[in-house]
């Protein structure tokens, strides 16, 4: 069970509204009525538990688990113990993932701007909008419908919030627009200027950082990530991108609708992600070059060269996998011929 100091428990549902309302397993005969009442691992769930196999890696912890509910894909489904219930689906990650989220939903809005909060009478916040301690919403900032502004949030002047997104504690965002449900996580910098510099023997002269960041719907920023306005042109993030922690995005980049950076990602200025890119930990992507719709980066990739669409590249500077695992293969022979002294 969660701790309910950190995560407030809706529910408990029965498995008849659960499959109405994700519509993404079967529902087993006569057991319309039957009660979920929390979500939990294979290895500690209960009889009122529900939860999942995704991995074949479980199969053990299948075999063993006292949970209620199993969600399972259909090759597995004759693995779930008796006395456990098989919920069948092809998707059982997001299955379970959606049903957490119904049992786990995130605390709605409460309506209201905290006493000590500072809110520009030219801001425009939204109906439901909250708006909590020490934050600071500045001149014509437009907040939309059911947002949630986290303690010591910064809202630049101008920056615009669609509605439903939730910013967390000491995030700042400047020159920036976010579409609808965006979340921020702690500490994102998002609008800040890019690094940009005239450079000179004697004096390096900064370069006016005059862009935007446009974010689209449905983002997630993850904590620590910044996200540098554009020089001229704007920074680009599409819908539905998830950042993760401590991400790097440069000025002027544009990141297609659907990709994943894991942490520590850095992106170089200018650069070109294609829709559905997934970029591994601590891979680094060079300035102006392209990559192409489903790209995967290997972690810790230098990414060099641009990329079409579909590649599956890996290390330093990155190249196509299987290119990559043939260099290792060819050094490892050379370092056995080397210490038998050929």
């Amino acid at each position: 069970m969660a701790d309910p100091r950190f995560h407030r428990r809706a529910g408990p549902f029965t498995l008849g509204e659960l499959a109405a309302r994700t519509k993404l397993f079967k529902l087993p005969e006569g057991a319309e009525g039957a009660v979920v009442t929390d979500v939990a691992p294979l290895e500690t769930a209960g009889a009122g538990d529900l939860s999942f196999l995704d991995n074949r890696q479980y199969l053990k912890a299948l075999a063993a688990t006292a949970a209620g509910f199993c969600v399972v894909a259909p090759e597995f489904a004759d693995r779930v113990p008796q006395g456990s219930l098989a919920l069948v689906t092809p998707h059982p990650y997001l299955a379970y993932a959606t049903i957490a989220g119904l049992i786990y939903p995130e605390a709605a809005a409460v309506a209201g701007v905290h006493p000590s909060a500072v809110v520009d009478a030219s801001a425009v916040l939204g109906e439901g909008v909250q708006v909590a301690a020490g934050a600071v919403i500045c001149a014509r900032a437009e907040i939309g419908q059911g947002s949630v502004i986290g303690p010591s949030v910064t809202v630049g002047e101008g920056v615009i919030i669609g509605a439903g997104c939730r910013i967390d504690a000491n995030v700042s965002l400047e020159c920036c627009i976010l579409g609808d449900r965006v979340h921020a996580q702690s500490g994102a910098r998002i609008g800040t200027a890019g690094f940009g510099f005239a450079p000179h023997p004697e004096r390096h002269v900064p370069v006016p950082q005059i862009g935007r960041v446009i974010i689209g719907n449905d983002c997630q920023i993850g904590a620590n990530s910044c996200i540098a306005r554009g020089s001229g042109h704007d920074t680009i993030v599409g819908d539905n991108v998830w950042i993760d922690n401590l991400v790097q995005i440069a000025h002027n980049v544009e990141i297609g609708s659907g990709s994943i950076l894991v942490a520590q990602v850095g992106i170089a200025g200018s650069a070109r992600l294609g829709r559905f890119v997934q970029a591994g930990g601590q891979s680094g992507i060079a300035g102006h070059i392209r990559l192409g719709d489903g790209v995967r980066i290997g972690a810790k990739s230098g990414v060099m060269n641009d990329q079409d669409a579909g590649a599956t590249i890996l290390g330093q500077p990155a190249v196509p996998v299987r290119e990559f695992w043939r260099q290792l293969a060819a050094l490892k022979r050379l370092s056995e011929k080397k210490g038998k002294g050929e």
